[in-house]
């Protein structure tokens, strides 16, 4: 089990509060036994501390001597594969061995976004075998606010086009491996990157371009329930289907994520977990993420109708309650995708709620797993 983190910024907090938040959750993910431990990129939001995800990682590196560390995800339409490489390089040579390059799509969605219709499908949720599959959310109105273009616009130099997602992740395998050439033959070598020990990934949210980058470069994939839990199985079966063995696996290697709010009993955690709806809301409203709410501003919104459907399938996903609770449904979810490994993120208003949560969950997970050894 690892952990992503967005180092959100609480309401009444700021932006220095919320990175040192991080690094510390950081060293206590260390020693409560977590994985890995990775860092979103978000832009332009309020909310959300983390915008530059290898500055970042470095800290949490410096700061720590045993989890692996990386990104979820670096988005490609950003930047070139040479800069992603060099920065990537760079953390590898003073922390060898312990970073993962994680890649994703998310800066190149937004021509695809605006060919989307407003309605995503049928409205009906499903369970499978246990777990929710709710209907699909669309961002396309999101995409058409001029506030979207407008953020777009300052990500990249003006008239920059981003290369295909598959040629940008081929480019970062040969600079990392010190076969990159131009087309006229002309070698280039990336300083610090080349040859560095970083572990590559693809996120995605779909059955699409990332899943099929991934599977056919057999590179592991991480799919994310807690982003768009209505594509998810979508999202792992075409991973799966397209897999080619590489070497770096030989065989399919799958992480999913999840949202998670762990407290001493369900009630406890179902309070902490009251401002992720109003959270979700401003994203989906185009606001961006606001400073992530306290209980008694969740409580103070008056909710109407369209506001309760337009997050319904996130709050709905998101698994809160006590630690046997969660842990049940975070075996669903394994069993369900058929997850090697789970990417749990959890946001509250409080840090210390935050850091007994991680704390609650690693336990019972744990404790599950040797119950099952028994």
């Amino acid at each position: 089990m690892s952990i992503l983190d967005l180092a959100p910024v609480p309401s009444g907090g700021t932006v220095a509060g919320a990175l040192r938040n991080t690094i510390d959750l950081a060293r206590r993910a260390e020693e409560f036994g977590y994985r890995r431990y990775w860092v979103a990129e978000h832009h332009l939001v309020p909310g959300v501390a983390s915008s530059a995800p290898a500055v970042l990682i470095g800290q949490i590196a410096a700061a720590t001597r045993t989890i692996r560390v990386g990104s979820g995800a670096v988005q490609l339409g950003h930047q070139t594969p040479l800069a992603v490489v060099e920065q990537f390089g760079l953390i590898d040579a003073l922390y060898p061995g312990r970073i993962d390059l994680g890649l994703g799509r998310s800066g190149q969605r937004r021509a695809e976004l605006l060919a989307e219709k407003d309605d995503p499908g049928p409205p009906e949720a499903k369970v499978v075998d246990g777990l929710l599959i709710p209907p699909p959310f669309s961002f396309a109105a999101v995409a058409r606010s001029p506030q979207f273009a407008f953020h777009a616009s300052l990500l990249q130099q003006p008239g920059a086009v981003a290369p295909d997602f598959a040629e940008q992740v081929d480019d970062i395998q040969a600079f990392l491996h010190g076969t990159y050439r131009s087309p006229e033959g002309y070698p280039a070598h990336a300083v610090p990157g080349e040859g560095a020990d970083v572990e590559l990934w693809i996120l995605g949210s779909s059955g699409g371009q990332s899943a099929q980058v991934a599977g056919e470069r057999g590179l592991p994939f991480a799919a994310n329930y807690h982003v768009s839990p209505a594509t998810v199985l979508e999202a792992v079966e075409a991973y799966r289907k397209a897999f080619t063995p590489s070497a770096e696996l030989a065989e399919p290697y799958v992480v999913v994520s999840a949202d998670v709010v762990v407290a001493e009993d369900d009630a406890t955690a179902r309070e902490l977990a009251k401002p992720y709806g109003l959270w979700v809301r401003s994203i989906r409203t185009g606001q961006g993420a606001i400073p992530y709410p306290s209980i008694a501003e969740a409580d103070a919104h008056e909710w109407t109708d369209e506001d309760r459907a337009l997050v319904a399938d996130r709050t709905d996903t998101q698994f809160a309650g006590s630690p046997e609770t969660v842990v049940e449904r975070l075996r669903v979810l394994q069993r369900v995708t058929g997850a090697d490994e789970l990417l749990v993120t959890t946001i509250t208003h409080d840090h210390a709620d935050r850091v007994r949560s991680y704390e609650l969950l690693a336990r019972a997970w744990r404790e599950a797993a040797q119950e099952d050894q028994r």
